[in-house]
């Protein structure tokens, strides 16, 4: 009986660490220990109940939680920095790489910048997309030159 009430209060304790955080990571345990205490219950040795248990809590781990991350977070809002990677932004210092130089503002808000490409100059006035982050830079992409060059090739082709 002692291996039932070991097995029901981690489960317990799995179940409310995963309703304190929400995040993912107990609730696949929990699932062992329930399989756990219907070994308990029937009388399975001490060894096979731990054995099942991990081997249940690392199947539901591996071959469960990318569905479920993908299915409880396709609502999430990106907040902060995350939601800079895909906005335009303007030039407001000129962006050079080999200086360490450059400035742009999203929004309201401004912001150190480097080019993603490495031997690329953005000039002031510059419209830019945000590429990537790194630490507190953006990583900006010239849409202006790319739009001008987009429009070069059509005018050609005509």
């Amino acid at each position: 009986m002692g291996e039932v009430i070991f097995w029901l209060i981690l489960l317990i304790v799995c179940i409310g660490v995963e309703v304190a955080t929400m995040g993912l990571t107990t609730i696949w345990f929990a699932g062992g220990a329930l399989v756990a205490i219907f070994l308990a219950v029937i009388g399975a040795p001490i060894w096979l109940q731990a054995t099942v248990f991990i081997v249940v809590s690392l199947v539901l781990l591996f071959f469960t939680r990318p569905i479920a991350v993908k299915y409880f977070n396709k609502d999430r809002v990106k907040t902060n920095v995350e939601s800079m990677v895909g906005r335009q932004a303007i030039v407001i210092s000129e962006i050079d790489n080999l200086q360490g130089i450059g400035q742009v503002t999203v929004g309201s808000q401004e912001w150190s910048a480097r080019s993603a490409e490495e031997n690329v100059i953005i000039a002031v006035g510059a419209v830019v997309m945000v590429v990537a982050i790194n630490g507190v830079k953006l990583i900006v992409r010239d849409i202006s030159r790319e739009q001008l060059l987009q429009n070069t090739s059509q005018a050609d082709a005509k």
